[in-house]
């Protein structure tokens, strides 16, 4: 029985925040689940977690990747330590799952785990899989990634193709969207720019003059930026230099709200973001950062581009006076932006934590997740093959084959509004 979790890793919200939104789903289906973050003190993580009155524990763990040859050597030195205070976390905690994430703090828990009969899985969240997903994913009992073509660079068939997931805010968001799609439209007035958690330096240094060029005030339009930590009060500056009328935040926290009053968003294409756009459904230019691992933020802008719910935008190409234009052209063509919101949607997959948790009960107690009180065994339709095995060792199905094996019924639906709603369990998708 699943009842103390561990999720590990972060450094980026593109990390931290599909992770946040498995253990929300946990949550929500079983209030009593103990959960532990475990991260570093230089992650996202060691600002979000406090702040939402949560326990954290640091691993101190370097960076193996992009580092010098001294850096590199520096950082494979700390791992012995990092690895102890994993194997303490584990003994003290006794979780009966650890969740990774991604990034350089998964790693020693997670390999500390299996290493001590834990149950495992990590998240891919993007079409590349990382290095420390890479490493691990041998040891790992579950392997959650967002795309279809992800799945075939697992050796195994220990892998799910699950979707990306958002966090329960944007969920709620997107069934709003999906309900009423008018009633959620008529509040978007303002350009959100996402300048991405650790601060995107060409997007903040970029966009600030192509909007001063775009004819905003004549047109009623706000922009809300929101820049990463170091680049908050530059960015800020240069707004009130140019004259735009620009709330400038380093960290947006109701980003459900963010996005429904957004007519446009400029951002990144990094997985996270884009999941989020195709989940609430919003028409985005999208500029992906060009040295990311294999270029995978460039196809992720491409696929969006041609499912006609972003225009991508190469770094190489953001001049002032053609980036202008192209905002002024979207704010001035409303049907165009509605048929990009629902394009958006159309290739969301807002239920990914759902199948998510969905999965993770039926493999570690052979049952879809409801509390012990509210069981009913005529919802259940068998357990995979073997039973419920507790380790790396169980006998999986390709991620081609898999079928959730438990009725819909036995999630519990989101209320929205004051009404129960879910989502169907759409297998088509591209976020």
């Amino acid at each position: 029985m699943i009842r103390r979790v561990v999720l590990a890793g972060g450094g980026t919200g593109g990390h931290l925040f599909p992770g946040l939104a498995v253990i929300e789903e946990l949550l929500r289906r079983r209030s009593s689940i103990e959960v532990l973050y475990v991260g570093t003190e230089r992650g996202i993580e060691a600002r979000v977690i406090p702040a939402r009155g949560e326990r954290l524990e640091l691993l101190d763990v370097k960076p193996l990747k992009g580092q010098s040859k001294l850096n590199f050597l520096k950082s494979v030195g700390v791992l012995p330590r990092a690895m102890g205070q994993a194997a303490s976390i584990v003994r003290s905690f006794k979780p009966d799952l650890v969740i990774g994430v991604g990034g350089y703090a998964s790693g020693p828990m997670l390999a500390a785990a299996a290493a001590m009969g834990v149950p495992t899985a990590i998240l891919e969240q993007n079409v590349q899989v990382g290095l420390t997903n890479r490493i691990l994913s041998p040891i790992v009992g579950r392997a959650y990634v967002s795309f279809a073509e992800t799945a075939s660079r697992f050796r195994d068939a220990r892998v799910r193709v699950a979707g990306n997931p958002i966090r329960k805010e944007l969920v709620a968001a997107a069934m709003r969207a999906r309900i009423d799609p008018l009633g959620f439209e008529s509040r978007s007035k303002d350009i959100l720019v996402l300048g991405g958690s650790q601060g995107a330096r060409s997007l903040n240094e970029a966009v600030p003059e192509a909007l001063a060029r775009a004819g905003l005030a004549e047109r009623g339009v706000r922009v809300i930026h929101q820049t990463g930590e170091s680049m908050r009060e530059a960015v800020a500056e240069r707004y009130a230099s140019l004259g735009v009328d620009a709330k400038v935040e380093s960290f947006i926290d109701d980003m459900a709200d963010a996005y429904q009053r957004a007519a446009l968003v400029i951002a990144r294409a990094g997985a996270s973001t884009v999941a989020e756009l195709c989940a609430v459904g919003r028409p985005a230019i999208l500029v992906p950062f060009p040295h990311a691992a294999d270029d995978h933020q460039t196809k992720n802008a491409k696929a969006l581009e041609a499912a006609g719910a972003a225009v991508a935008v190469a770094e190489s190409e953001l001049d002032p006076d053609t980036f202008a234009a192209l905002v002024r052209d979207l704010l001035d063509e409303p049907e165009r932006r509605r048929a990009m919101a629902e394009a958006a949607r159309g290739h969301g997959k807002p239920d990914a934590a759902a199948n998510i948790v969905d999965d993770l009960f039926e493999w570690l107690e052979g049952a879809s997740g409801a509390t012990p009180s509210d069981d009913d065994e005529d919802e259940a339709q068998g357990e995979p093959e073997g039973g419920p095995t507790r380790g790396p060792s169980h006998g999986l199905r390709s991620a081609d084959a898999y079928r959730p094996r438990h009725r819909m019924s036995a999630r519990k639906p989101l209320v929205v509004d004051g009404a129960e709603w879910s989502f169907s369990n759409q297998t088509t998708y591209i976020c």
